[in-house]
């Protein structure tokens, strides 16, 4: 294991990252594979459905927001603790990690059984859907100890380096929730066909299944840090610490749901189809920035390392590689976008109307994709380098403080393109400002070429 350590500060920077990056993009390939089938297996239940999932989906997204948020935060003082040679505080963050987890499930119990009918009653007047929006709702936040364990032994392994053994399990609970939602949904093999309620069930049961399949392999061999009481000992500096990275991580990846629920106001008085468009818009983006996030997450173990080593120039090729990664998977994104948008709706029974709406939403969104790869990559640069706030700002800055103002002054002129339209207009001004703070920040040292080539040489 501490050979595994050591090549992340030693092993040319191409082939480490591809070996980091790669595993993660399928597991994230596979995820994204998941949510398009479990929306497919919705949308043969009727629009309805459909429009219920799509409502449940800010809330669905807290959850996985705290899970991944406390996560990175954890990942990122493992890995620079590593870095610096300090094993027994990667013990201590591991341990404390875990136990923050934990309270975050009880939490979020409590915010299940309290919250999820008054925030859905916001944005529908539909019974039907209401009665199925609850239905799935109630499900993956009251169960969601599965996801917000699952994702938390996830990232200890990330910032382990362990990327193979993440790639397996996360795959492995995606499969089991690919599995069960025909069967649970239309009731298969002698099961009652629970709808959307069942499409809910098989979610959480392919996490909780992930998640126990960690606890197995830990228990089999030590990943290199140890998970143990002894290591719990009140330490708020380091409580701190974790939290400076992982509140703003938290915060960023709640914009979807915050942004989705804004929008959703605004569309819902055009029309209720505009809400099903979005939702879907939100399950196809997954195919392009699911891969995108897999880079970051093999990039981010790698920049906290080498930052914590010391070694700067590594620290910029990470970047340059990562960034021209992202750039490529944005563009064939685009591309597929604008040139074959039905094909993808297809997938979803679309009608005629969802169609129309559909087509012209996609088309105009993917405009931003290629803008969107700096904002992306950046953001996750920030996080390795302990920079939550700045992180913060950009994601801010991509998914709400543009887009959702935007979005409703230009729907008052062109309708829903004009709330599409905002997006990529969003995505530019994001990639300027993160491209700025990265440049200004210590001198442009971790600037991936230029300002910081000529002051820092390589290390």
């Amino acid at each position: 294991m501490d050979e595994s350590r050591t090549r992340m500060g030693t092993q040319p920077v191409l082939p480490l990252l591809a070996s980091m990056a790669v595993p993660m993009m399928l597991s994230m390939l596979v995820q994204s594979l998941y949510n398009i089938v479990d929306s497919i297996y919705v949308a043969r239940l009727g629009t309805d459905a459909l429009t219920a999932v799509s409502l449940a989906y800010p809330l669905q997204n807290i959850v996985l927001s705290a899970a991944v948020g406390m996560g990175v935060g954890v990942s990122s003082v493992l890995s620079i603790s590593l870095g610096e040679g300090d094993r027994e505080r990667a013990n201590e963050t591991a341990t404390l990690g875990m136990a923050l987890t934990a309270v975050h499930c009880v939490l979020f119990v409590v915010l299940g059984l309290v919250v999820t009918r008054p925030f859905l009653r916001l944005f529908t007047q539909d019974e039907a859907v209401l009665a199925q929006a609850c239905d799935y709702t109630y499900v993956v936040l009251c169960w969601s100890f599965g996801c917000l364990m699952q994702i938390g032994m996830e990232k200890i392994y990330q910032g382990l380096g362990e990327m193979k053994v993440t790639m397996v399990l996360l795959a492995s609970g995606c499969v089991i929730n690919i599995v069960l939602d025909p069967i649970l949904i239309f009731g298969l093999l002698g099961f009652p066909a629970m709808g959307v309620k069942g499409a809910a069930i098989a979610t959480v049961a392919g996490q909780i299944a992930a998640f126990f399949l960690y606890v197995i392999v830990y228990c089999v061999k030590n990943p290199g840090v140890t998970i143990h009481p002894r290591y719990l000992r009140p330490n708020l500096r380091l409580v701190r610490r974790i939290y400076s990275i992982g509140i703003p991580s938290t915060l960023m990846l709640t914009m979807p749901s915050l942004l989705i629920g804004a929008l959703n106001a605004i569309l819902a008085e055009l029309s209720d189809v505009y809400v099903a468009v979005l939702g879907v818009y939100y399950k196809l983006q997954t195919f392009i920035y699911m891969p995108a996030n897999g880079i970051v997450q093999g990039m981010r173990p790698l920049i906290s390392y080498n930052y914590g080593a010391g070694k700067d120039g590594r620290v910029r090729s990470i970047i340059r590689y990562s960034l021209a990664g992202t750039v490529i998977i944005m563009l064939a994104g685009t591309a597929v976008s604008l040139a074959a948008p039905g094909w993808l709706l297809h997938l979803f029974d679309a009608d005629a109307q969802l169609m129309d709406a559909g087509c012209t939403a996609l088309r105009l969104i993917s405009l931003g994709f290629l803008a969107s790869s700096v904002g992306v990559v950046f953001s996750g640069v920030f996080e390795a380098l302990g920079k939550g706030v700045q992180s913060l700002a950009v994601s801010l800055l991509r998914q709400l403080a543009v887009t959702v103002p935007l979005g409703w002054a230009l729907s008052r002129l062109w309708g829903a393109a004009g709330i599409w339209t905002a997006f990529p207009l969003a995505e530019a001004v994001a990639a300027a400002a993160a491209a700025a703070m990265l440049w200004h920040m210590e001198g442009g040292r971790y600037f991936p070429g230029g300002k910081s080539e000529r002051v820092f040489p390589a290390s």
